[in-house]
């Protein structure tokens, strides 16, 4: 499966604040008004939006958190209800993790999930994140380090 991360624009921007989770999933993941709006302050973070072909299906955000630690995450990831269970969020990982293992100086990537996320914890690991033993807001950290990552594949 394919898809795309694309800039948020004046074109695509509303559309992606109107992605929706299904009821009950909105404790797994902020607001992506909140998210754009982080964006828009902190300025490693880079929103982008979820395509497959030309339908908008999610939204991902990326970048160094906190800026100083050189850490860089991936610090959001949803998928709108419509379109969850059919490999778009595995998808997006996979372009988002590609595409911050091009970045000088990005040997892993962290990311955090909501313990009642089952299905979150499920797509990290299978993608070879492993946790790190720390907390962050309440959520377990994982971790990827993309030279395990490119050893794996190469065997």
């Amino acid at each position: 499966m394919t898809v795309t991360l694309r800039p948020l624009t004046r074109d695509n921007l509303w559309a992606v604040v109107e992605l929706q989770l299904h009821p009950g999933q909105e404790a797994f993941v902020a607001d992506n008004i909140d998210s754009i709006a982080n964006a828009s302050v902190e300025p490693t973070w880079v929103p982008l939006a979820v395509y497959a072909s030309e339908k908008l299906v999610g939204f991902v955000m990326y970048g160094q958190h906190p800026p100083d630690t050189g850490a860089w995450w991936v610090i959001r990831l949803m998928i709108d209800r419509a379109h969850q269970g059919r490999g778009y969020g595995r998808a997006a990982m996979e372009a988002v993790i590609a595409m911050m293992a091009e970045r000088v100086g990005c040997e892993e990537i962290v990311t955090s999930f909501n313990p009642a996320n089952a299905v979150a914890l499920g797509l990290y690991t299978s993608l070879g994140f492993q946790p790190t033993g720390e907390i962050e807001d309440g959520e377990p950290r994982l971790r990827l380090r993309l030279a395990d990552r490119r050893s794996d594949r190469n065997q």
